[in-house]
């Protein structure tokens, strides 16, 4: 097993999103996977009905906890839920000095539509941004968090935040997508066929975390991009078609390639 990546987010009762995505997919990739729990939701492919939150100073003593002993080499950040568990990320961040690479994907609504984010809690999110070696949104989020709808300016504002910015094309239009790394002034458009399917259910989350594994194995940021982007549409693939809503996708077919 190579390389280690603590996963900061939500539990997903359902198990195709939140934690239960993230480490099946680090470790499908031969990467440990610590993880720090933000949230605890009931959800399954229809939708979540209920959000626990759990309280900062635990989300904030897990990240401690891992950081102080088995250590890692890159940190995921999903579902962070409020205001006050955002700030508790941000000071366990400080006050551990970890410096390596932190992939933030900013989880504010779920497949189902659901939100995942209070709404107060934008703001916070924003301040968070600049900890995040990238930050892979997709195009609703990246909205949200900038208040454009023009693709030039929501770039040119996520970046004067974080200097990477992967963009998610999972809600564009068209038969092909592409998701879009963003790096200074270069771009890497990674593409393909569009599927037409309802089983999509935590492809955002596991496409982070492909990210974070594949950074943890020594890939660079571009390269890493490119694997994940084909993983998840494997995945998409091999979905198992569970439940009647959004389907998971197929997490038990990931090889390391």
């Amino acid at each position: 097993m190579t390389g280690r990546v603590l996963v900061i987010a939500g539990s997903d009762s359902g198990g195709g999103a939140g934690v239960q995505a993230d480490i099946k997919t680090i470790n499908a990739l031969g990467v440990y996977a610590a993880s720090a729990i933000t949230a605890i939701t009931a959800q399954n492919t229809l939708g979540v009905q209920a959000v626990h939150a759990v309280p900062a100073s635990v989300v904030k003593a897990q990240i401690l906890s891992v950081l102080s002993d088995i250590g890692a080499d890159v940190i995921k950040i999903g579902m962070l839920a409020n205001a006050e568990i955002i700030k508790a990320v941000i000071e366990a961040l400080n006050e551990s000095d970890f410096d390596g690479p932190v992939v933030l994907d900013p989880v504010m609504i779920a497949t189902s539509g659901d939100s995942l984010l209070d709404e107060d809690a934008v703001d916070m999110m924003v301040t968070l941004l600049v900890h995040a070696t990238v930050i892979t949104p997709n195009i609703p989020e990246a909205e949200a968090l900038t208040g454009c709808s023009d693709h030039a300016d929501i770039i040119e504002d996520l970046q004067g935040f974080c200097d990477a910015v992967f963009l998610k094309g999972g809600h564009g239009e068209g038969e092909t997508l592409t998701d879009t790394l963003y790096v200074g002034d270069a771009h890497y458009a990674y593409s393909s066929s569009r599927i037409d399917t309802k089983n999509t259910h935590g492809t955002g989350c596991t496409i982070a975390s492909a990210i974070a594994a594949y950074l943890a194995r020594g890939e660079t940021l571009p390269k890493a991009c490119e694997k994940a982007h084909e993983l998840v549409h494997q995945a998409i693939l091999d979905a198992p078609n569970l439940g009647v809503g959004h389907g998971p996708i197929g997490h038990h077919k990931i090889k390391a390639p």
